[in-house]
């Protein structure tokens, strides 16, 4: 089972049973001061069992419900801002045997304190049982305002079996896109899939767009080449500039091609750890009006919702000029971003990076520590470290606008990182 302030994720039935549902979820209705909370769930098997044992529990302890049933991530986070709280039965991008519970406090995922209650163990009192209420949601209506109209796009959307099958596409019509729907089946995770189907199909339409199990997650195919997760967040914060957004937040390890493309059309960018949860508490902390990270693609506009809102983002992208979105994409392009890991156990990890930290001082440039150790060598060029919080592995970023130099830069890194391990060892 993995916890953190993303969720709770577990294979069911195994590491992820229906205790624990009752248990999380009691823990969690003490928090919803309006004692009123959305529920709804995404397209896995588990889903409906899921969602009604979580109903019950919040019942059970004084919460009226308001279930949406099937409906994607962003349209339980957009009615939480209506209802006070909101509970999303999901494991995001997981393997359909996976599913998990994702929480939301006034419009926002939990903080760090607000999670450690969710998971402490506490016995219940038995008092006033909650009612539940069947409703539907208005997020189509209130999304197309924000986007207002497009031009007659040919827009292909591959659900991939999840919960954007109906919301995506009724979006995208009504801000006048020509919508084709394909994949009612492909699979939970569009970022790891080759896409075969859509990349094909791109080819005759305008734009392509994909999404994960939940419909928090988009991938951007565009004339037979899926983008980059970087180029889906840089299209997003593109249209939010024509918007008359100027402040905005990104995760430590998005694209500098992002943040570039910000301050040349006058926005202003602040940094945060990599996570949606802690993009979002840097946005309201600094008061940032849109952003996101580039790892995911997730674009956030905490205007309209406070979490990724894959969505949201499709009709952003496809309101835009045709020859924007490609001048965007070659600008994206022109940036090369080289991932690997380095298998390190967990319990080492903070001495591992303290003494990275000490091993590379001075041999690159300014070094970053809000998340992991992040070397700026010059303004095209950064390496960053960070470890997974999830598994017994160590994480390392390289991007530059000269492939070469970001493979000879990972070189050094790595092998800094793995002296350090030796030396902590």
């Amino acid at each position: 089972m993995k916890k953190s302030i993303s969720g709770i994720r577990g294979i069911f039935g195994d590491d992820l049973t229906l205790k624990d549902i009752l248990k999380f979820c009691g823990n969690f209705a003490p928090l919803i001061k309006s004692k009123k909370c959305a529920v709804g769930n995404d397209t896995r098997p588990s889903g409906d069992m899921v969602r009604e044992t979580a109903i019950a529990a919040l019942m059970g302890r004084g919460i009226d419900v308001y279930n949406l049933g099937m409906v994607p991530t962003p349209v339980v986070f957009r009615e939480a801002r209506r209802y006070g709280a909101g509970l999303v039965i999901t494991s995001s991008h997981n393997p359909l045997e996976w599913n998990g519970l994702k929480f939301v406090i006034d419009g926002r995922g939990p903080n760090e304190k607000e999670f450690e209650k969710i998971l402490q163990e506490k016995k219940h009192s038995s008092g006033k049982i909650g009612t539940e209420h069947k409703i539907s949601s208005k997020y189509v209506q209130e999304a197309s305002r924000i986007i207002g109209k497009a031009r007659k796009v040919k827009v292909t959307v591959d659900v991939g079996g999840g919960a954007a099958l109906d919301v995506a596409p009724s979006l995208l019509r009504k801000i006048g896109c020509i919508v084709q729907v394909i994949n009612p089946k492909r699979g939970p995770d569009p970022t790891a899939d080759p896409l075969t189907q859509l990349v094909g199909i791109s080819k005759k339409a305008d734009i392509g767009f994909a999404f994960d199990l939940d419909g928090d997650r988009l991938v951007v195919v565009k004339d037979g080449k899926k983008q980059s997760p970087d180029t889906t967040l840089a299209l997003g914060v593109s249209k939010a500039l024509d918007l008359g957004y100027k402040r905005f937040c990104l995760s430590i390890d998005t694209s500098i091609a992002v943040e570039r493309y910000i301050t040349d059309n006058g926005g202003v960018v602040v940094r945060s750890k990599v996570g949606e949860a802690n993009v979002i508490d840097t946005m309201l902390k600094k008061k940032c009006q849109a952003g996101g990270e580039g790892s995911s693609g997730g674009f956030i506009l905490p205007e309209f919702n406070m979490c990724r809102d894959g969505i949201l983002t499709s009709g952003l992208i496809a309101a835009m000029d045709g020859n924007k979105v490609d001048q965007i994409i070659q600008f994206v392009d022109r940036y090369s971003q080289l991932r690997t890991k380095i298998a390190i156990e967990s319990k080492i990890h903070d001495k591992v990076l303290e003494k990275f930290q000490k091993n590379v001082k001075g041999k690159f440039g300014k070094i970053i520590t809000i998340d992991g150790v992040k070397v700026i060598v010059d303004e095209d060029t950064w390496a960053l470290v960070r470890k997974s919080n999830t598994e017994d592995i160590i994480r390392i970023s390289v991007e530059s606008n000269d492939l070469q130099k970001a493979k000879r830069i990972q070189k050094d890194i790595t092998a800094l990182v793995k002296q350090s391990h030796d030396q902590v060892r």
